[in-house]
């Protein structure tokens, strides 16, 4: 018997739990756009704790298996809960597939690929996109954010979040046509990191706009509020 879209969602809803909101939202579209594209996925890890990536880190090393990550505790998106992986549900659901040249949809396109399409119209990228250490099942969305910066407590913005709850909100509608572009930013005459193009509206990270114009952010994480400072005083 063919799995339900309740089914399917229910199969990930355990390891979406501590996912950044926006995140987990992005994740919840994924399953259910994949699925409408007759590609029933299942999310096989989410948010890990430093000790469980410690764990997979000695895998390989001083533990047996084999090396499935170079990412020591804290030092991976995942502990931070804006990392997922995938794999592909048989239609039963009584397994799972990594095979990337699977196509069970039967439309002349391997499953693997199109789920990967679907994950970056929602504003993921993927890790068989790197250069060294190819993840095939892995998206994340960091927001520019480093591990170590994430470490310290920084978060996304405001604007960086409902950005992406903006673009899943227009792709639930039907508007299959959204497209998140990238804008070259210059800040006083220095090249600053690309932008993104949503609605006709240029989102830079804010820290990036703060740090060129010589101004200092900081993060309150217990009233989620951003603080820029000039030279001058605040603004």
């Amino acid at each position: 018997m063919a799995l339900t879209i309740e089914q399917v969602r229910s199969k990930s809803a355990a390891k979406l739990s501590g996912l950044l909101p926006c995140v987990k939202a992005a994740t919840e579209a994924l399953i259910d756009r994949s699925f409408a594209a007759g590609i029933p996925i299942v999310i096989t890890q989410g948010l890990r704790t430093i000790a469980e990536q410690d764990a997979l880190y000695a895998q390989g090393r001083s533990k047996p298996g084999n090396v499935v990550t170079n990412a020591r505790g804290g030092y991976s998106n995942h502990n931070f809960g804006v990392a997922i992986d995938f794999a592909l549900l048989t239609n039963d659901g009584r397994s799972v597939s990594w095979d990337t040249k699977l196509d069970g949809n039967r439309d002349g396109r391997a499953d693997w690929n199109e789920v990967v399409a679907l994950a970056k119209a929602l504003g993921f990228t993927w890790g068989g996109d790197w250069k060294t250490f190819l993840d095939m099942p892995h998206f994340e969305m960091t927001f520019g954010i480093k591990t170590a910066q994430y470490r310290a407590g920084k978060q996304p913005t405001q604007a960086q979040t409902d950005a992406v709850l903006t673009l899943i909100a227009k792709l639930n509608e039907g508007d299959d046509e959204v497209k998140v572009d990238k804008a070259n930013v210059v800040i006083n005459g220095c090249k600053a990191k690309d932008g993104v193009i949503i609605d006709g509206s240029v989102y830079v990270p804010l820290r990036e706009v703060a740090e060129k114009l010589g101004a200092v952010i900081a993060w309150d994480n217990v009233s989620k509020t951003a603080v820029v400072k000039t030279k001058g005083g605040a603004v």
